[in-house]
């Protein structure tokens, strides 16, 4: 009997690249107020985001707090800070501090 090749006809499928040549992902950066310093190596962040609204095109501001880490504690309240977003360092904290760009007054 003839001996049959399943797969002659196959054409070879896509290739793939190994995981680790994928550039990573870049991460967000933002810069926001610190309103709040009383935790131990963590800062709360106000960023503040304006968009156009679709319809009317008025400007609409809104506002989110972050928890940020500051392994040194060196940021106070009010001053503007750069941020960066990172892995996530506890049950809310997401983003560390990258430099303080302004001290309050």
């Amino acid at each position: 009997m003839a001996e049959v090749n399943a797969n002659k006809g196959a054409q070879p499928g896509p290739k793939r690249t190994p995981r680790t040549e994928t550039p990573r992902g870049r991460r967000k950066t933002a810069i926001g107020y610190v309103v709040s310093d009383k935790m131990q190596k963590t800062i709360v962040v106000e960023l503040e985001d304006r968009k156009s609204h679709p319809l009317y095109g008025k400007i609409i501001r809104t506002t989110t707090k972050v928890k940020a880490h500051d392994e040194n504690g060196d940021a106070g309240v009010g001053d503007r800070v750069s941020l960066m977003e990172t892995r996530p360092l506890s049950a809310t904290k997401r983003w560390r501090l990258v430099e303080i760009l302004e001290k309050a007054k």
